[in-house]
């Protein structure tokens, strides 16, 4: 019989109070229990309310970006009140403060956007509406069919699912990865990678940590999913070169390959009029290839599309 020690540390991790913030939290605290051999009781969660679940009625990119997905927990964090912070990756800002370190990436869930309301793009109506407050996927829709329109939905999961019931908008677009965590993954028609790209870091859970607590560092790294994390990373660093924000319609895709990385990614006008497209092989680690791959993009993208990235600056 398997006996757990009763001096297992103690860490609290920090977690937005959405039902997908916590199952990711849940998750989290099982593999911590699993990989050292704690009781659940080692590991206390601790909800806080972040800026971004506050106020559902604008674009998150006019209410200051992803920082409002980070900067509760980071205070958090700063103050010593909880020890670690479990984040949706594809939320989290890509320069983060030296003082906070990404201590884990967890193995990455489906990374694919999942199509409510059609069973695929071509089947939905001729001038439907796309409820999305996402604006990579109100270009990329866009792109592929110009006559939908947008309307903003904003909300957790359930919310926007209600939204759609309530005949708000026609269809909508939800990421595979946060059904599949809330059990709702025979929901919808996943879109194929071929020709729908997601966003940098999706279906990535990443937990962060004072960067001087090297007691915590140390239980977060027996989490650590090499594959994911190379993924994660070259994908953050495409974001980063390329300048970009909240704003930005990008969808990027990085497979593990044989000898390396292999990624691909499209730049779009706000519209989604204008595309841009390329692909890359890449050994893991090589900033410097990723930042020539993201300065190719900007080259060769049209005064539209590079409006909204710095990196062309």
């Amino acid at each position: 019989m398997q006996t757990h020690a009763k001096t297992a540390p103690r860490i609290r991790l920090g977690t937005r109070r959405s039902p997908l913030a916590l199952a990711q939290a849940h998750e989290t605290r099982a593999r911590l229990c699993a990989a050292h051999g704690w009781d659940e009781s080692a590991v206390e969660l601790v909800p806080v309310v972040a800026g971004g679940d506050k106020v559902q009625d604008r674009p998150l990119a006019d209410m200051g970006g992803k920082a409002l997905w980070t900067r509760e927990l980071d205070a958090w964090l700063d103050e010593g009140r909880i020890d670690a912070a479990v984040h949706s990756l594809k939320d989290v800002e890509t320069i983060r403060p030296e003082w906070i370190t990404l201590a884990a990436i967890l193995p990455r869930a489906d990374r694919r956007d999942v199509l409510l309301g059609a069973s695929s793009l071509r089947s939905i109506p001729q001038g439907a509406t796309l409820g999305t407050s996402a604006p990579r996927r109100a270009a990329q829709m866009k792109n592929l069919r110009p006559d939908i329109e947008t309307v903003l939905f904003r909300g957790n999961v359930a919310t926007r699912m209600a939204k759609l019931q309530a005949g708000e908008a026609d269809v909508t677009l939800l990421a595979a990865a946060g059904l599949e965590r809330l059990g709702q993954e025979s929901v919808g028609t996943p879109l194929p990678l071929e020709t729908w790209l997601p966003a940098p870091s999706q279906g990535a859970i990443g937990i962060e940590c004072r960067t001087e607590d090297s007691v915590t560092r140390g239980h977060l790294d027996a989490l650590n999913d090499a594959p994911t994390r190379r993924e994660v990373e070259a994908e953050r660093a495409l974001l980063e070169a390329l300048g970009g924000s909240c704003h930005s319609p990008v969808g990027v895709l990085v497979e593990n390959a044989d000898e390396g990385l292999h990624m691909r990614a499209a730049l779009f006008s706000a519209d989604g009029a204008e595309r841009v497209d390329g692909s890359s092989d890449l050994t893991p680690g090589d900033d410097e290839a990723i930042r020539a791959f993201a300065a190719d993009l900007l080259a060769r993208a049209t005064p539209g599309i590079t409006a909204l990235f710095t990196g062309a600056s």
